[in-house]
């Protein structure tokens, strides 16, 4: 009995050192996770971030898009002196020798915010229903427009990445909460991962990555420690929010009609 425990034990030391070292030989990735805000995109973030190869940024351009558009968000001056306000400078960020995984929120590329980086990353574009996103935006943010929401940027930059010649992934977020190991499963299979049971499951409390914005936005994902029940029936919308939804349904309907 020893002897086999023994020998298992063993073996599982190898396994794991095998694992380590394909690791390291594997070329770091650097995966763009497109995405408008209240769309699962922290917790999107929190899995990536449990996976030993991959550290994480969150939404990079935002201070700049801040200082560049002057638009008054919730804990703007923060924001602004804790963040790069220099796109250029955020690109270089990318520039890593290890896995990256970077939450993007397509509003925040404005016109002359370098794209050259484009090209070397892996792109994926995490998608939700318009209704679900303006019910949640509108509880933190009053009188939201089409442009805060993200979607008709998310699909320009959809339509720029594939007229590039790649392939960009995308994954809807009522899927990944209806089945997360099912769904994450196919996301990794898409992206040229292996699969990594530790996306499932992250410490409550947050991340050491989050953005200063965490304190007004995250207070739910950061109590969890694992992604959301399953979504219910679309909610209901304010009279004066049905036309921002209406808008933005045929940009998540383009990008839906792509979804793993």
């Amino acid at each position: 009995m020893f002897l086999e425990t023994e020998a298992k034990r063993l073996a599982a030391q190898f396994t794991e050192r095998l694992a380590h070292s394909e690791v390291k030989r594997r070329k770091p990735m650097h995966i763009a996770m497109w995405s408008g805000p209240r769309n699962l995109s922290t917790a999107m973030m929190y899995s990536f971030g449990a996976r030993a190869e991959f550290s994480v940024l969150d939404e990079p351009f935002y201070a700049a898009y801040l200082d560049a558009t002057g638009l008054d968000h919730p804990m703007r001056a923060e924001i602004l002196d804790t963040m790069e306000t220099d796109p250029a400078v955020v690109a270089q960020q990318f520039q890593t020798k290890h896995s990256l995984y970077t939450k993007q929120m397509t509003h925040h590329i404005l016109d002359g915010f370098p794209r050259d980086w484009f090209a070397n990353a892996r792109h994926a574009f995490l998608i939700r229903h318009p209704a679900r996103v303006v019910a949640s935006y509108a509880v933190k943010r009053e009188a939201p427009t089409l442009d805060d929401i993200g979607f008709v940027q998310q699909c320009e930059i959809f339509e720029e990445v594939r007229a590039m010649g790649t392939d960009p992934v995308v994954v809807d977020s009522f899927d990944i909460r209806q089945d997360p190991e099912a769904t994450l499963r196919k996301l990794c299979t898409a992206l040229g991962l292996d699969w990594d049971p530790a996306m499932l499951h992250w410490p409550a409390g947050g991340h050491q990555s989050d953005g200063v914005w965490a304190a007004h936005w995250y207070g739910a994902v950061h109590k969890s420690t694992g992604f959301a029940d399953p979504e219910g029936p679309l909610p209901e919308i304010a009279d004066d929010l049905k036309p921002l939804v209406d808008a933005a349904m045929p940009s998540y309907d383009r990008l839906a009609a792509f979804k793993i």
